[in-house]
């Protein structure tokens, strides 16, 4: 088996292989004749040239307290029916991280459909992306704020809106910063994004402080639902602003589904004890290299302390080994130290939990992803999991 870059003249096959694995559609569009830029995809070869299995990776980056991490995001792993069980997926992933670290990656989430292939691999389930359904009815009404202009925004308000996005997203860790990479328009929009109906904008004095884009749905009885991809606010002003134009729905679309970013302005004005949850995705997530994934992100800048750890990582084999973290002043460095066998011995998904604060010490030792020497205290290890629990608002 040949695990290569995916060219121009494999994109029809590998369309198809993910047709299948995904349950798409068939398509007479014409294959794209470039791969799709700010990706990089990975194949699988039999002998006979065919392809068997692809992994894409996605060149984001992610948000960490503060600073942009570059990351290999992963999508589309496929792998042929007659070809799974034999490690295709496990040879893809290998090789997707090792170039990932050539480019210069630093971390990785993905979206499993089957959590023990990504397990094998390093990653592990760190959060989830929920939707939640709300009573458009039961969200509270406010009179309009003075001093706060709520309007409809088009094409031309889409990169105010995404300013707004980073001013409140970029101190949390693991969102996208949406910016590069795939997000990079080849031109100035001319159309809302495909399947958003709507961008509501709240300004004060012109100043964008909160938007919702949504999506309308169908019908107009008690099944139809209007469909909330971002609702996003700077204030509580403009976050009750918000709330009560969706509210303003109810007589025709009497629920209210949406991503929820987490305790924030708007959270705060949202009945959330009668929100009913729709779906979930939970995602995963893994270092592509340790050095980069520590010393990239922001760290609280009050703490200060040091760990040693050895690591052990089978598939990326440049992260293992014994290392001390040093935390101080909102930085942190990993340095590489002589093997100590009497260190606390550390794999790579606990490292994953950890980082991204899924999970603290002890509880990383009771799943067996932490070893520590008898009588030992592993809470020396919390000071990787220090900073917000790491979540995402993008489903890839």
């Amino acid at each position: 088996m040949e695990i290569r870059p995916i060219r121009a003249d494999d994109l029809a096959e590998a369309g198809e292989l993910g047709r299948l694995a995904f349950g798409g559609a068939p398509s007479d569009a014409p294959p794209p004749r470039q791969p799709r830029p700010g990706t990089t995809g990975y194949g699988a070869f039999d002998p006979a040239g065919r392809l068997v299995g692809k992994a894409i990776d996605l060149h984001h980056e992610q948000w960490w307290a503060g600073r942009r991490v570059p990351a290999a995001d992963v999508g589309g792993v496929a792998v042929l029916p007659e070809a799974r069980g034999r490690g295709v997926a496990l040879a893809l992933l290998r090789e997707l991280l090792r170039g990932a670290r050539e480019r210069g990656a630093a971390i990785s989430a993905l979206y499993p459909t089957v959590v023990a292939p990504y397990r094998r691999a390093g990653w592990e389930v760190a959060g989830a992306l929920r939707a939640v359904d709300l009573p458009t009815v039961a969200l509270p009404r406010h009179r309009p704020a003075p001093g706060l202009t709520v309007r409809p925004g088009g094409p031309a308000d889409l990169d105010a809106a995404l300013d707004l996005y980073e001013s409140i997203v970029r101190h949390r860790c693991g969102p996208l910063t949406r910016r590069g990479g795939v997000f990079a328009p080849d031109e100035p929009p001319t159309a809302l994004p495909d399947g958003v109906d709507g961008l509501t904008l709240v300004e004060q004095e012109g100043r964008l402080t909160g938007y919702a884009s949504w999506q309308r749905g169908r019908g107009y009885d008690h099944t139809s639902v209007l469909t909330v991809h971002d609702v996003l606010a700077g204030t509580p002003e403009a976050a009750r602003e918000l709330v009560g134009v969706l509210a303003g729905w109810q007589s025709v679309a009497p629920t209210v589904r949406l991503w929820a970013l987490g305790p924030g302005a708007v959270a705060a004005q949202l009945p959330l004890a009668q929100a009913r949850q729709h779906e979930q995705r939970i995602w995963m997530h893994r270092p592509v290299d340790v050095v980069r994934a520590v010393t990239a992100r922001g760290w609280p800048a009050q703490l200060r302390g040091g760990v040693e750890f050895t690591l052990t990582d089978e598939i990326a084999p440049w992260n293992a080994g014994t290392w001390r973290l040093e935390v101080e002043g909102g930085a942190a460095g990993l340095h590489r130290l002589p093997d100590n066998p009497s260190a606390p011995q550390l794999s790579v998904r606990g490292f994953a939990l950890l980082y991204t604060g899924a999970a603290g010490s002890y509880a990383v030792a009771e799943a067996g992803l932490l070893h520590c020497p008898a009588g030992t205290d592993p809470s020396g290890l919390d000071l990787l999991a220090a900073g917000p629990p790491a979540s995402l608002l993008d489903y890839f």
